[in-house]
């Protein structure tokens, strides 16, 4: 095993997940959170910050204290917003990604690995950001936003009854459904906060920052650390000995 610069233990045993008895590289699929992970700040509280009614904090403390669940949380929350469509765009316009995505995305389908979204966001938030990032291909699973009446409204049809973490997404379901995951197929999963806890232990080999970096070392779970998916690229290079660059080919 060896020691990273964060003291996380990663052991080979997370990577030797992705091959077959001989070296063969095995089909993986690759699940990415949004807020934190891909965007540059989470998506979800700006909007709120900036565009819903103040109550919408009194909601983040009841959800903090264990009052109510994640999934109430953001119906709630999501309700309390009060903008117009364009105002609400053009606040999303103002979000950046990870600068090392587009190029990860476009590493993987050269190698025919599929990349998916999961997150317990927003999917129109989400869907405006990537696609103007020239990403609206890569597939996602989110919350279901809703306008009626002139009221903004959350549909969760990704929730689970039992789920452990209470998200308008169960995660730990929603990671297995990703197009043509194959039974059995080692996960790749690449997170950074609470939502993604649960998910992450079932994951045969995870990349990790802040919340969810500490939480997976507090449990002694192998990961590795990053701070861009730029470090997402190099490592899954390494361990599948292909060149971390679209310029050294396939």
């Amino acid at each position: 095993m060896r020691r990273l610069r964060s003291g996380a233990v990663v052991g080979a045993e997370a990577e030797a997940s992705a091959f077959a008895p001989g070296g063969a590289v095995v089909f993986m699929r690759i699940v990415c959170d949004f807020d934190g992970t891909i965007s540059c700040q989470d998506t979800t509280d700006l909007v709120l910050e900036r565009l819903a009614r103040p109550a919408w904090r009194d909601l983040e403390d009841a959800w903090l204290a264990n009052r109510i669940s994640a999934a109430e949380c953001m119906r709630g929350q999501v309700a309390l917003i009060e903008a117009s469509q364009d105002a609400l765009d053009d606040l999303l316009d103002s979000v950046e990604i990870d600068p090392g995505f587009a190029e990860f995305v476009a590493w993987c389908e050269a190698r025919d690995l599929p990349v998916s979204v999961v997150s317990d966001g927003v999917d129109d938030f989400i869907l405006r950001i990537l696609g103007r990032h020239g990403l609206q291909r890569v597939p996602v699973i989110a919350n279901r936003l809703v306008h009626d009446a002139g009221r903004w409204g959350l549909e969760q049809p990704w929730s689970r009854h039992g789920c452990a973490a209470g998200s308008g997404v169960c995660k730990c379901k929603a990671a297995t459904l990703p197009a043509r995951a194959l039974p059995g197929s080692p996960m790749v999963y690449v997170g950074d906060g609470r939502s993604d806890f649960c998910v992450a232990a079932r994951a045969d080999i995870l990349f990790a920052k802040d919340a969810l970096a500490d939480y997976a070392a507090g449990r002694a779970q192998p990961f590795h650390p990053f701070e861009t998916f730029h470090d997402v690229t190099r490592a899954l290079a390494g361990m599948l000995g292909q060149p971390a660059s679209l310029a050294g080919g396939v």
